[in-house]
């Protein structure tokens, strides 16, 4: 049986897409079977491994609204054991057209139940914002998997963060686990990167992860060539440091 873990973080720019891209095609390339589910409206999980998605009919928007079953919607990707539910505009509309809905916070995880028998991991990409469309994906998952960057205010908005999967483990999913702590955008260089990194571990202590993100160029290059970073650049500081936070994430070491 699968694990649905939800990338998460409602401040913007903290590495959750390429973490999400990255992590995902680290682990296809162990040969486990991997299903990306891409429900930020933005949709840069899906163009990021190559979805045309101006181009794509069929998408997690239809999903969520019962027009089509999971497996209608998924695309393959160039990595044998990586698939994706992309995203693309119309998901803008979606939590507009569930507020009246029946069971609107659980339609995510009834879509997806069946998928867990045959994906050993399936990752959701969730929007920077705590509404109907990461709430649903809380309800679905098993796990939350949270980036932090290592900058000025990494910390700022991760209490409402946490009060809110409090409050989903509450009401709607009383067993869904914080799966660990990922530090990104670390720069060895600069004392802030290191000063954030001691406080988030003093803070969450074994549940952040050994490996940490550093700052790369060629991460930042790799989703406009619509490519995850261990086929744009394999030999980069980033492709080895999510080849061996995959490796930490299987063996669930922190």
């Amino acid at each position: 049986m699968g694990k649905i873990v939800v990338i998460a973080n409602q401040k913007g720019g903290v590495g959750k897409t390429t973490t999400a891209i990255n992590l995902a095609s680290s682990l296809a390339v162990m040969e486990k079977r991997i299903l990306i589910v891409d429900i930020d409206p933005q949709a840069n999980a899906s163009s990021g491994l190559g979805v045309d998605v101006a181009a794509t009919d069929t998408t997690i928007y239809d999903v969520l609204l019962e027009k089509v079953p999971y497996k209608k919607a998924i695309q393959k990707t160039f990595l044998e054991y990586l698939d994706i539910l992309p995203a693309n505009q119309n998901l803008v509309g979606a939590e507009i057209e569930m507020v009246n809905m029946i069971s609107r916070e659980t339609r995510l995880r009834k879509a997806l139940t069946p998928a867990k028998k045959e994906y050993d991991y399936i990752f959701i990409d969730c929007p920077p914002s705590l509404n109907l469309l990461t709430v649903n994906s809380f309800t679905a998952g098993d796990s939350v998997l949270i980036p932090i960057q290592c900058e000025y205010f990494a910390l700022e908005g991760l209490t409402q963060l946490l009060n809110t999967i409090r409050l989903i483990q509450k009401n709607l999913n009383p067993h869904l686990d914080l799966e660990g702590i990922i530090l990104t955008m670390y720069d060895s260089r600069l004392n802030l990167s290191k000063m954030v990194a001691e406080e988030v571990r003093k803070y969450f202590g074994d549940k952040v992860y050994t490996t940490i993100i550093s700052r790369n160029v060629r991460l930042g290059e790799a989703p406009s060539y619509g490519q995850p970073i261990i086929s744009f650049d394999i030999h980069s500081s980033g492709a080895m440091n999510y080849m061996k936070l995959a490796e930490e994430f299987i063996n669930g070491k922190k």
